[in-house]
């Protein structure tokens, strides 16, 4: 997948994953994606929110701080309109950040069950 500004999917997914615990995102994963020959993107980041605000505005925060952090942004953005699922497609990494009502639904985890799954507790 691509490499731009030199920014590898590894550091792109810290500070996204970084990102969204300023924005108090809950039950954030990252699936590795690389093995797998279906996959669109390298790694997928997960997480779910408890309110349309707070999905909004973790949307942002991921926004900001990969273009502050990495220069880089988001090639295309899908969701904002109604906050139930807001994509980031950065090429090589997909943001998913879902209502946490609306996650179980869509059960990414459980489509792409083949990929390693990293978790990550608040603050880490």
């Amino acid at each position: 997948m691509r490499e731009t500004n030199n920014v590898t999917g590894e550091q792109l997914v810290e500070t996204v994953v970084n990102a969204i615990h300023d924005g108090k995102g809950e039950d954030v994963r990252s699936l590795d994606l690389r093995e797998l020959p279906q996959a669109m993107a390298d790694h997928f980041v997960v997480c779910h929110a408890n309110s349309h605000t707070q999905v909004k505005a973790i949307a942002r925060k991921v926004e900001e701080k990969t273009l502050k952090e990495l220069n880089e942004g988001p090639w295309h953005i899908e969701g904002v309109q109604n906050a139930e699922w807001i994509l980031l497609d950065y090429t090589n990494v997909i943001v998913h950040i879902f209502y946490k009502e609306a996650r179980p639904f869509y059960a990414l985890e459980d489509l792409w069950a083949d990929a390693a799954v990293e978790e990550y507790e608040q603050g880490v």
